[in-house]
């Protein structure tokens, strides 16, 4: 048993890294990380290495957690003063767009593909929500238009909730249970479940907020991972009290990603690991799961049929609807139906029917797995060149800053943090008389409550507090000129303080 335990977590880190590895040659060829995954699932699950997963109810279990995960990652990251000027745009998107879609996919599937009418419904649910992070992977770096890229991450975010409760709904209605209240009682439950996720979303956030400031954890590594936890909380408490936990998380994210957080660069990083933890696991897992489902070449065709419909048809008509009402020029709105990339959501929601065993599920499944694959594979290494086609990219505009926080290691230098005690002869000294070896920087001088660059001739005072930053070859000869003349000030080289203490005054971090 202990056997078989390591070799699966062997084989786990393993896989890790190779999708690590897989993620960072996608991003140079253009092409959105997910299909590497799945690629790499499908590569396990082959004779190859006949790696067998075949449970579909686990798979739908693991893929909703995952895509809580997922949504908390994007919730944290979110930057709220990007996307609320268009929030209302983004909303409709995710609403009224989704409805639209739902109805043309669903009518299309049953007229022409002549998929049984709850089956129809099905596939359009399902392929309704869209990806940014799909998109995000290709667009990085391009200067496109603030409203479009606040449409496509917003509407990515509010999107799943509404399209989870209507999946699980046409999947009970194709099981011969019909919603409470006919078709209106369905409307109003999911209403009242996806605001009631909202509003429990934007409550869960506001205390945790309130708690997370006030609390002092004794690590600063605590930090992040008690945020993340408390975004999955909003997560379940919505699905304990049947409310959306979807939308609950998503927005209970948000607002703590966008609070004045301790540690909130770190934990911001932290939740973009966690989340590429959850998008490899997943995506790998769904490939297994397509090895075992034998894919058929009716799902290949049918695929195929529907996803020109969905992406030439469907998808710009959904857009026009929504866009309509907030006068959005016609080329930001081809781009943003070009652009509406389906990703992990649509192949997750695929596991619902699978689960529940209904008939041509496993047909259903086939269907919207080759549709993902390929029509993602199609649309988005053309991205950029359809956003420079229409006009979109300004090659004159500045680029976002990216700022990071950067390991000094990286760089080969240190970060000291040296004090000033009472009685230290370093006291009365300005900078220039420290004469430090060459390459090395006083960079801040923190003194009460007041922080500043010092210059040569500032005074050092009892107190402060010095951030110096040295090569780190550089690092023993710094201490050590600090510590002679926090002993023997300007004379200490005269008077034989040569060598530092055990209680030097720089403390490296």
């Amino acid at each position: 048993m202990a056997l078989n335990l390591d070799t699966l977590f062997l084989a786990g880190a393993v896989v890790v890294l190779i999708a690590v590895v897989t993620a960072r040659f996608g991003a140079r060829i253009g092409m959105p990380a997910l299909l590497l995954f799945l690629g790499l699932g499908m590569l396990l699950g082959s004779n190859l290495v006949n790696i067998d997963f075949e449970n579909a109810k686990l798979a739908h279990d693991l893929g909703f957690v995952a895509l809580a995960v997922i949504l908390a990652e994007g919730g944290l990251t979110t930057k709220w003063s990007d996307i609320r000027s268009h929030i209302g745009l983004a909303a409709v998107l995710a609403t009224l767009g989704v409805l639209v879609s739902i109805a043309l996919v669903g009518l299309f599937g049953y007229y022409v593909l002549h998929l049984p009418v709850g089956v129809a419904v099905l596939l359009g649910a399902i392929t309704a929500p869209t990806d940014a992070a799909a998109v995000f992977s290709v667009l990085r770096g391009l200067s496109l238009p603030h409203r479009v890229l606040a449409a496509l991450e917003g509407e990515s975010g509010l999107n799943d909730a509404p399209t989870v409760l209507l999946v699980v709904a046409a999947t009970q209605y194709v099981m011969g249970v019909p919603p409470e209240g006919g078709p209106w009682g369905l409307a109003g439950m999911i209403v009242l479940e996806l605001v009631g996720g909202l509003v429990l979303g934007l409550a869960v956030g506001l205390v945790g907020r309130g708690l997370l400031r006030r609390v002092a954890l004794p690590s600063s590594g605590l930090y992040p991972i008690a945020t993340m936890a408390w975004a999955v909380v909003a997560y379940g408490l919505g699905s304990v009290i049947h409310l959306s936990g979807f939308a609950a998380v998503y927005i209970c994210a948000v607002v703590l990603g966008n609070s004045d957080l301790p540690h909130r660069h770190a934990t911001r990083s932290f939740a973009e690991g966690v989340g590429w933890i959850a998008q490899i696991g997943l995506f790998v897992m769904l490939g297994l799961l397509a090895v075992h489902e034998h894919i058929t070449w009716q799902s290949v065709f049918l695929a195929a049929i529907a996803g020109l419909f969905l992406t030439l048809v469907a998808r710009p008509i959904t857009v026009w609807v929504s866009a309509v009402w907030f006068k959005v020029p016609w080329r930001e709105q081809i781009f943003l139906s070009w652009a509406g990339l389906r990703g992990a959501v649509p192949i997750i929601l695929a596991t619902v029917p699978l689960a529940a065993g209904i008939t041509d599920s496993h047909l259903l499944f086939g269907i919207v797995f080759v549709f993902v694959i390929v029509f993602t594979a199609i649309q988005a290494p053309t991205l950029p060149w359809v956003a420079k086609r229409l006009g979109l990219i300004d090659p004159w505009a500045p680029y976002d800053l990216d700022i990071e926080v950067a390991p000094l290691e990286e760089r080969r230098a240190d970060l000291l943090r040296v004090s000033v005690p009472q009685g230290s002869k370093l006291a009365g000294l300005a900078v220039r008389e420290l004469r430090l070896p060459p390459h090395v920087i006083i960079a801040l001088v923190m003194r009460g409550d007041e922080s500043f660059a010092p210059h040569g001739h500032t005074m050092l005072r009892a107190g402060d507090d010095l951030l110096v930053v040295t090569p780190a070859d550089l690092r023993e000869g710094v201490e050590r000129r600090l510590a002679e003349l926090g002993r023997g000030g300007r004379l200490s080289r005269w008077l034989g303080h040569a060598k530092p203490s055990t209680d030097t005054p720089g403390e490296a971090k």
